[in-house]
């Protein structure tokens, strides 16, 4: 019995360490073009980006010229935000 209980627990532990392991987030820094300059290109990349398939969370910076996007890289792809941005207007490269 109690070695079926340790094997319970070790299978639940490896389950819950390789879920948590699928769920790890990448981040990704790009500029656009055009630059972004008011609140609505903000909002309107905001709207658009997060329908983009494993995408957790989208911040804008006017000033800095930067969108960081927070994504699950099994899910997403770099080429997968270029199309999206497109679809909106706008070109992106990555920035450092």
């Amino acid at each position: 019995m109690k070695k079926f209980v340790f094997l319970m627990v070790m299978s639940i532990t490896s389950l819950a360490a390789s879920a948590q392991k699928a769920q790890q987030a990448d981040t990704l820094q790009v500029t656009t073009n055009p630059q972004m300059h008011c609140a609505n290109c903000e909002s309107k990349i905001k709207k658009n980006i997060r329908f983009v398939k494993g995408v957790k969370s989208t911040q804008t910076s006017v000033p800095e010229q930067k969108v960081t996007i927070v994504y699950q890289k099994e899910k997403a792809t770099y080429e997968d935000f270029v199309k999206a941005f497109s679809e909106i207007g706008y070109k992106i490269e990555k920035k450092d």
